[in-house]
């Protein structure tokens, strides 16, 4: 682990950062800041700005607790400086990160693993607003920002192509909508923990998901034994297939009339929300692991050559 004499290791919460996730990742960061203290860590918080290199270089941690969420800090792109600086981090290294972050490469890589997918294409932002580019029902998304950031649902019978607004790229991912419900896993190490449905009014996007009642959590989900089961194979599945490290959290649609054939993998997230109410700590705190254990088991868990 690369400790130094001192009693407790120093550990250097990165958070924040240049994403469109930044006020997420502060909230982030800053809990898991707040229970690694509890644990005994010496801790120091660092927003994840331009000058990150010569911060860390000052702070010389003994490990960094990655929880940034997005660009830059879920690409593989601080992972790639952490490895430089040899600083052993958390979560994913850089080829899985890289890897997870993008959608149409992570696919292909849950196809090669035998995952179940949706249909999809990348197509010039201007060519989904000139026409349809797939049969609606479907969704535009960018292909690499995460949490729903820009997230267009052309419905069934849309005559009109959608206008997506400046926030979107240049080039977009298109995407089959899939009906159902929202499943998600989350896996530890080599463990896959439970399922949790997640129920929302209407679409689950960034405000549901990080509004204090935008949706409600169903842990472990009320589904049959079967589904439950394949969500935690599929989940430990692709987090091998993109070769994550630590913590990840896999999503999932299920449409329940088509039983198990109805069950999709959407993503796979590497650096998933870590606020108290944040899916993965509720998973870990009905498999009886607190969040501090959690937070802690992240930290013992960090190398460099991730």
């Amino acid at each position: 682990m690369g400790m130094s004499s001192r009693a407790a290791p120093r550990i250097c919460v990165l958070k924040g950062g240049l994403s469109a996730e930044r006020e997420v990742s502060l909230s982030s960061g800053h809990e898991c800041a707040k229970a690694l203290r509890v644990a005994g860590y010496e801790v120091i918080e660092l927003d994840a700005r331009g000058d990150v290199v010569q911060r860390l270089v000052e702070i010389a941690p003994d490990i960094v607790f990655n929880a940034l969420h997005g660009r830059y800090g879920e690409d593989g792109c601080i992972q790639g400086i952490l490895e430089w600086l040899r600083i052993p981090y958390t979560h994913s290294g850089v080829l899985a990160s890289a890897l997870a972050m993008d959608k149409d490469r992570s696919k292909a890589a849950f196809v090669s693993a035998g995952l179940p997918i949706v249909a999809s294409v990348i197509a010039p932002k201007a060519d989904v607003m000139a026409r349809h580019v797939m049969e609606p029902p479907y969704v535009v998304k960018p292909n690499n920002e995460g949490s729903s950031v820009g997230v267009y649902l052309v419905t069934d019978g849309a005559n009109t192509p959608p206008q997506l607004g400046p926030e979107m790229p240049d080039v977009v991912m298109v995407e089959a909508f899939a009906p159902g419900r929202e499943l998600t896993t989350t896996v530890i190490g080599d463990r896959a923990l439970t399922v949790t449905d997640i129920l929302t009014d209407g679409w689950y996007d960034y405000d549901a998901k990080y509004k204090p009642g935008g949706s409600r959590h169903v842990v472990p989900a009320d589904i049959p034994a079967e589904i439950s089961d394949a969500c935690l194979d599929y989940a430990l599945r692709a987090h091998n297939a993109l070769g994550c490290r630590g913590v990840s959290r896999t999503d999932f649609r299920w449409d329940e009339a088509r039983g198990l054939d109805g069950l999709i993998l959407l993503e796979t997230n590497t650096q998933p929300g870590m606020t108290p109410t944040s899916l993965v700590p509720e998973q870990a705190a009905h498999c009886a692991i607190s969040f501090s254990q959690l937070c802690q088991w992240i930290v013992e868990d960090a190398s460099c050559d991730r």
